[in-house]
């Protein structure tokens, strides 16, 4: 097996181009699990924690390799939220947005926060450049993107406008350190609410027929709530696995969804 200790993205971009079949490793709280567990036997390991480059984190840009510890406590307030869930002080210090987003599993946390805002994924290799991509085209499977064997995930691409108000929830068997049932995401700007939500289905999804319900609402009383929760439930397309039922997912989906417009309106 061959490592790579990368200091910059223009050396990382070499070695991803002339060893596609490497792994990346930033945080490595994915990838070493698998490796300690001997599930995973890399051909290679290219790390990228030490690119500077993936480390900033200015304006609407979060470079990949920017920590859930660094998130906890940016000014976007779902994304707080979500990163204090998220395994151990020592866990959030290693883990990395950009490594969520790569694994791409159904129930990454950071997930329908991406998809609540309507970020970008930005990626880069020798041969193509840079390329910006949607979060609807990037997320295609369970664990499977579009991203090709030679690139790189740079960094996520917020828009200009962004919600004003954003809250986050998860179902788990515990409030911390736990991978979640369901997770979802309500945001609320200037076009009205939008929900998002993972562990439900094979990528994060919006919820859009809630949202088109709720946002014709001109007033939100209980009987639209309890409608808009409703919809959610049957939005979602959940399995049954170890960790929980379809139908519990679907009944969780609607009363998270719920309640966080609810904490959305009282902000």
């Amino acid at each position: 097996m061959h490592f790579l200790a990368a200091g910059d993205l223009s050396t990382a971009l070499d070695a991803r181009a002339e060893h596609p079949e490497a792994e990346l490793l930033a945080g490595g709280t994915d990838l070493m699990v698998e490796v300690n567990l001997s599930y995973h036997r890399p051909a290679g390991v290219i790390a990228v924690r030490s690119c500077e480059e993936l480390l900033e984190w200015e304006g609407r840009r979060i470079g990949a390799a920017v920590t859930w510890a660094r998130l906890e406590d940016g000014p976007h307030r779902a994304l707080g939220q979500l990163a204090r869930t998220i395994g151990s002080p020592q866990i959030r210090a290693a883990g990395t947005l950009g490594g969520n987003v790569a694994t791409a599993s159904p129930a990454g946390d950071g997930l329908p926060w991406i998809a609540a805002v309507d970020a970008e994924i930005e990626v880069a290799s020798r041969s193509r450049g840079t390329r910006i991509i949607p979060w609807t085209e990037f997320f295609v499977g369970v664990k499977e993107t579009t991203l090709a064997p030679d690139e790189i995930i740079t960094a996520i691409l917020l828009p200009e406008q962004m919600p004003v108000s954003q809250e986050f929830a998860k179902v788990g068997v515990r409030n911390v350190m736990v991978i979640a049932m369901v997770n979802c995401v309500v945001a609320r700007g200037d076009d009205g609410f939008r929900v998002a939500l993972g562990s439900v289905a094979p990528v994060p999804i919006r919820a859009y027929r809630a949202e088109e319900m709720i946002n014709a609402e001109t007033s939100i009383s209980d009987a639209a709530l309890t409608e808009f929760a409703r919809i959610v439930s049957d939005e979602v397309r959940p399995i049954t696995d170890h960790r929980s039922t379809e139908a519990y997912r679907r009944h969780a989906s609607g009363v998270l969804a719920r309640r966080l417009v609810e904490r959305c309106l009282a902000a």
